[in-house]
């Protein structure tokens, strides 16, 4: 009786303790599951409406990509003017992160996508740099940074203005990333005069492309 006692003890504990892992595997499914359901990157954008006649999106330009399983996230609409004598575009990315960047981290972010440009043959005059804060019209504060440039790629050299944007979006879960870059003078063409037009289109409150972003 002693043994049989014994044994049936221990069996006890081996099931016992199998259906603790069947359990935490049950749990853990469920965890990841909630988490990958509420984990749906909400893309950021510019609708049609504010685009207008002079500027639409280039299809060629989206980019996605997920990594850690699909744990993070991101994608990027860029939008061109249709005017070659001074071109300009506006990429809006979107990011979701197991955690939410905050705001110092976010703007470093945006500084460093902004310095990616001088690999391009942009070359950014860092002591033009303006920053600032504004509420957009997605009731979003956002901060923003502003460069004076040159684009080096062409000959004679390009006066080009770069804007890099960016916020946090509380109801998406999303972290923000736009970055505005117009071409103001036209010098293959003789022509001295700056045209700020696509520039204020990119910057300005109401009808401006940034300013109109939606993400949520």
């Amino acid at each position: 009786m002693r043994i049989f006692s014994s044994v049936a003890f221990k069996g006890g504990r081996r099931e016992n303790r199998i259906y603790i892992i069947i359990a935490i595997v049950i749990i853990a499914v469920i965890i990841l599951t909630v988490f990958f359901s509420t984990n749906k990157l909400t893309k950021a954008f510019i609708e049609d409406s504010t685009l207008g006649e002079s500027w639409s999106e280039d299809i060629n330009e989206r980019k996605e990509e997920s990594q850690l399983l699909g744990l993070e996230n991101w994608a990027s609409f860029t939008y061109k003017n249709n005017n070659d004598s001074y071109p300009a575009y506006v990429t809006v990315t979107s990011l979701k992160l197991l955690f939410m960047m905050n705001e110092d981290d976010l703007l470093d972010k945006t500084e460093v996508t902004i310095n990616q440009a001088s690999n391009q043959g942009i070359y950014i005059d860092l002591d033009t740099r303006i920053t600032g804060k504004r509420d957009i019209k997605n009731g979003h504060k956002t901060t923003y940074i502003i460069y004076d440039g040159n684009d080096t790629f062409k000959e004679p050299y390009e006066m080009i203005k770069i804007i890099g944007e960016a916020w946090n979006c509380g109801s998406s879960g999303t972290s923000i990333i736009c970055i505005g870059v117009a071409q103001i003078t036209d010098n293959s063409n003789n022509n001295p005069e700056v045209n700020t037009n696509y520039w204020e289109k990119i910057i300005s409150n109401q009808d401006g492309l940034i300013f109109n972003v939606k993400c949520h």
